[in-house]
């Protein structure tokens, strides 16, 4: 990792060991995880959200302005908000992906899930979704949560991330493994 990517994520830790820590002492971990998927969501869908707490241009105020209004807005907790104000307050909120990111580990930990990370070639169905997360259930022994991603060139196929592991199963891999196979006979 780069030094000011390290950087980053080190911020990040902190403020989401320190907003996971207060949230659980208040029995309030369920309201982190909403919190924490709608800032995900708000991070995905608006460029001007990403902009705006990237930017160096706006002062202090105007991004503490700015966050308070989305954190009413989307009707977070005041442990959140006031969390999203103390970043403003110091100018961190460029770290809010690395928080975000960070905060979904502790909770999934917390609750003994993981997260696996799958692309396929067509959108899975919920019966599809639900049959893979069941078979990574009793692979890893713990509750999966499935965070899928459609790539059509993937061709056909799975390509699955579960920590450290990854099952590619997706026809572009066999095809390249194929063209390798020809390669060594010719």
């Amino acid at each position: 990792m780069s030094e000011p990517a390290s950087i980053s994520q080190g911020i990040a830790a902190r403020y989401a060991q320190a907003l996971f820590d207060l949230s659980k002492e208040a029995k309030a971990l369920k309201a982190l995880e909403a919190d924490t998927d709608a800032l995900d969501a708000a991070l995905k869908a608006s460029a001007d959200l990403r902009d705006m707490i990237a930017s160096p241009v706006l002062t202090r105020d105007d991004q503490a302005r700015a966050i308070a209004a989305v954190a009413a807005k989307m009707k977070l907790s005041d442990l959140a908000a006031n969390t999203l104000a103390l970043m403003a307050s110091k100018r961190r909120l460029f770290v809010l992906p690395q928080l975000v990111a960070d905060l979904r580990a502790r909770i999934a930990e917390e609750k003994g899930e993981v997260t696996a990370e799958v692309a396929s070639a067509v959108e899975l169905t919920a019966e599809q979704a639900k049959a893979l997360a069941e078979t990574l259930k009793a692979s890893v022994g713990k509750t999966v949560k499935l965070n899928t991603t459609v790539d059509e060139s993937l061709i056909g196929g799975l390509v699955v991330k579960v920590g450290s592991k990854m099952i590619d199963t997706s026809i572009r891999s066999k095809l390249a493994s194929l063209q390798n196979a020809m390669k060594e006979v010719g």
